[in-house]
């Protein structure tokens, strides 16, 4: 359904030792994702082991007691693979001779569950990554604290919101102050190479719009997404990354319990996970 991000493709689990980071570098992030696999492969190792039988424990637990013994029998490669052909799932492991099964049936719902781990520890370590912009920087120097991110059901948000006397637009308009542009083109220098669609939508505050009688909030905080959009996609973001532009007014306030409160007008990014556009296609075509 998405050229960039297939679910159902085979998924290889492997350690590879990498150099570098794709966003921004740093040995700590590449310890992460190591971390990241290992415990990948460690909860896999626990299914498998409870999808065998006691005289392959045994064996199992024979090579970890004796692997020198072990180890110079011929190898093999257990093969996980879903049903179907183009939706299979194949993860290898290199594993001694030990009777272990060659294959192992996952269903749907166990491909689409180990594709959905390795999403969301994709973009634990984007987040990493944003959060390593904002703190270093200088398009984010007097604003840190107007960025907000977080991970949703939906996948990773970023929100810039205004604060008193630092909007991020001018008074009932939809132009950007140049601050704002300069935070939008910092995050496009690492949005724009993550393989995941985005998100923009605009809120507003509860304050009614008064300034024009055939414009409203709902009118302005489309248009105010639509301007970061612009910006983002001028500042290296594909135009067929974004799947959805939005303006909510004031129906999603960010402080509900203050809806005339500045943090509530603000410009919501978010790096969708694949399952969020599916369900965008889906709203749209009315299809399963």
């Amino acid at each position: 359904m998405n050229d960039e991000i297939q679910t159902l493709k085979p998924i290889i689990i492997k350690r590879i030792k990498k150099g570098g980071h794709d966003f921004h570098g740093g040995s700590w992030k590449v310890a992460f994702a190591d971390f990241a696999t290992a415990m990948m492969a460690f909860f896999l190792l626990l299914w498998l082991m409870g999808n065998t039988s006691e005289e392959e424990r045994a064996a199992i637990s024979g090579y970890f007691n004796d692997p020198a013994g072990v180890a110079n029998k011929s190898g093999a490669t257990t093969e996980i693979v879903g049903e179907g052909g183009a939706d299979k799932a194949v993860i290898q492991i290199e594993a001694p001779d030990v009777n272990l099964p060659d294959e192992v049936e996952l269903d749907q719902q166990q491909i689409t569950d180990l594709a959905e781990q390795q999403e969301l520890q994709q973009l634990e370590v984007l987040k990493l990554d944003l959060e390593e912009l904002v703190a270093t920087s200088d398009a984010f120097k007097d604003f840190k604290d107007q960025v907000f991110i977080d991970i949703t059901p939906s996948g990773l948000r970023v929100q810039i919101v205004d604060k008193d006397k630092r909007p991020m637009f001018d008074s009932a308009s939809a132009e950007l102050k140049y601050y704002s542009k300069q935070i939008l083109k910092g995050l496009a220098t690492v949005l724009a190479q993550v393989p995941n669609k985005l998100s923009v939508t605009g809120h507003t505050d509860a304050t009614p719009f008064t300034e024009r009688e055939d414009y409203g909030n709902w009118e302005l905080s489309a248009d105010r997404a639509n301007a970061a959009r612009r910006v983002l996609n001028a500042s290296g973001v594909s135009e067929k990354k974004i799947a959805r532009v939005e303006g909510f007014s004031s129906s999603i306030l960010f402080n509900k319990a203050q809806p005339y409160a500045p943090i509530n007008r603000r410009i919501a990014i978010i790096v969708l996970k694949q399952s969020a556009v599916d369900e965008i296609e889906q709203q749209v075509l009315g299809v399963d």
